[in-house]
């Protein structure tokens, strides 16, 4: 399964400029973990401190948010974030309009979550 690109569906959100935030097609389709510890690739988070232990409200949050903004792969979005928890933790996010813009306009349940 591929994720939506926000320009397919004429509507361009951006993560950054020049770069379309990458949104999945379903919440359901996330199934990344929900406890543990996770390094994120360099891709994904530059800094040398890549590691984040889910069971850490902080930790967890910072994460998602990296992920959100920084992915150009919807295999990311499905093995590191996961639907239940995003749709729990949505409203504590600290993302850029242009992300937070295409998942809601995708997933409208996140706009009420």
């Amino acid at each position: 399964m591929q994720a939506v690109s926000p320009i397919a569906t004429g509507v361009a959100f951006l993560a950054r400029p020049g770069r379309p935030a990458v949104v999945a097609r379903t919440l359901a389709e996330l199934a990344g973990p929900t406890r543990g510890v996770v390094e994120l690739p360099v891709r994904l988070m530059w800094n040398a401190e890549r590691t984040f232990d889910l069971g850490d409200p902080d930790q967890l949050l910072w994460m998602y948010e990296n992920v959100l903004r920084e992915t150009t792969r919807a295999e990311d979005l499905r093995a590191l974030i996961n639907g239940r928890t995003l749709r729990r933790v949505w409203r504590l996010l600290n993302l850029p309009r242009g992300v937070r813009q295409a998942w809601e306009s995708r997933h409208r349940g996140l706009r009420a979550a």
